[in-house]
C-alpha cells in the first residue's frame, strides 16, 4: 500500500505552509508517535561520568532495572547539563554485551584469561602487595639516614577517577612508602 500523493513531503510542505520544510510537514507519523526513552523511565538516578577527572554530572534513566538513557545533569555546577561525546555515549558502556561482568585473571606466562572469584582476586592482590612491600622496603640508606620507602611499588592512576578518589589513592600509596605515584592526566 503506497503513500497518498497528499502525504508526500513536498505536498505537505505546500499544504501546511511549511515552505522551508523545517516543521511538522517533514515529520512522519512514525516520528510523531515516537516517545523519548526518558519519558518511559521508572526512575532517574544522579551520578558522575566515569570517563575523566572533570566529574560531569549525569542523570541516569532506569526502566525495569536497566539503564535506558544517560544525559547531562542540568543541576550539576560542574557541567551544567553538558556532556562530551564520550560521556554522552556512556549508556553504551553500561549496556554493552561485551562488557566483562566478572574478574578475569591471566596466569604468568598464560595466553588466556580465566574467570576468578572476586574475593580470591582481592586476596591475590593484597598478598602480592604485602610481599613486594616486605621484600623491597628500605628503612635507611648507606649513611644511616631514615628513608622508610619502597621502590618496588608504584602507582599510575587514571583520569576516570575523581579528585577525592585520587587523593585517597595518593594517601594510601604514600602511607605504604611508595614514592613513584603518578596520574595519567599529568603525563
Amino acid at each position: 500500500m503506497g503513500l497518498s500523493p497528499l502525504e508526500w513531503p513536498v505536498v505537505r510542505q505546500l499544504r501546511t505552509g511549511d515552505r522551508l520544510g523545517r516543521g511538522p510537514a517533514v515529520t512522519s507519523a512514525r516520528t510523531r508517535a515516537t516517545e523519548p526513552r526518558t519519558s518511559t523511565a521508572d526512575r532517574v538516578v544522579q551520578s558522575v561520568c566515569p570517563y575523566c577527572a572533570v566529574g560531569c554530572g549525569q542523570r541516569i534513566f532506569v526502566k525495569d532495572e536497566k539503564v535506558v538513557q544517560i544525559e547531562g545533569d542540568k543541576d550539576s555546577p560542574i557541567s551544567r547539563g553538558r556532556l562530551c561525546p564520550k560521556g554522552s555515549a556512556s549508556e553504551q558502556l553500561v549496556n554493552s554485551p561485551t562488557r566483562p561482568k566478572q574478574v578475569l585473571y591471566r596466569k604468568p606466562g598464560g595466553t588466556d584469561w580465566e574467570p576468578m572469584d572476586r574475593d580470591r582476586a582481592i586476596d591475590l592482590v593484597v598478598d602480592r602487595f604485602l610481599d613486594t612491600h616486605r621484600r623491597t622496603w628500605v628503612d635507611r640508606d648507606e649513611q644511616g639516614r631514615r628513608l622508610r620507602r619502597t621502590m618496588g611499588i608504584a602507582s599510575l592512576g587514571g583520569a576516570t577517577l575523581d579528585n577525592e578518589e585520587n587523593y585517597l589513592i595518593k594517601k594510601l600509596f604514600t602511607a605504604a612508602g611508595a614514592i613513584q605515584i603518578e596520574n595519567q592526566a599529568r603525563i
